[in-house]
């Protein structure tokens, strides 16, 4: 890029049909997701870290805290854990190719329930769906637990490199 800037995890790919580019668009969070979610509930347990901290005493926040940070290789998996989840979100050109796909999902939906198979669909899909939903808010509630921990300390290495070395980093 022009003006000294250099523009990191750029991929240019060749345009293809909308579900194709919906796929590749959606790759990053869908990868990134899957890491999240194996370092946050596989290597920390921040399940059974959430189950500590929800009992809304200091003594069980402390001993949440202290659980977690007590993890074989905790740096490490925070670490590796805040560079996917800051990364895995798409760019808005990424997202463009969603919207037809998510029309074209909803246009089902809409016909599957006029056809009168609403119930039978709630019944047997329904249980996926929440199951589905639920991972994705645990990928999401890790991943911004992580960056509120990090990210001030970080805000701050980056403010003390900025003055000394007299370099701004967007």
């Amino acid at each position: 890029m022009g003006n000294g800037r250099l523009q990191m995890g750029y991929v240019e790919t060749a345009s293809a049909d909308c579900f194709r580019d919906a796929v590749i668009g959606a790759a990053p969070l869908i990868s990134g997701g899957l890491v999240v979610a194996y370092a946050g509930l596989s290597r920390l347990s921040m399940d059974d870290t959430w189950l500590q901290a929800s009992a809304g005493t200091v003594d069980s926040l402390t001993a949440a805290l202290s659980t977690l940070y007590s993890q074989p290789d905790f740096w490490l998996w925070m670490y590796l854990i805040f560079v996917v989840s800051s990364m895995m979100f798409p760019s808005a050109s990424d997202r463009q190719a969603w919207l037809p796909v998510l029309l074209v999902l909803l246009a089902l939906a809409i016909l599957i329930f006029l056809a009168g198979a609403g119930s039978w669909f709630m019944a047997h899909l329904e249980p996926a769906l929440n199951i589905f939903l639920r991972i994705v808010t645990i990928i999401f509630a890790i991943s911004a637990f992580v960056h509120m921990i990090l990210l001030p300390p970080i805000w701050g290495i980056r403010l003390v490199l900025t003055r000394l070395t007299g370099y701004k980093v967007v």
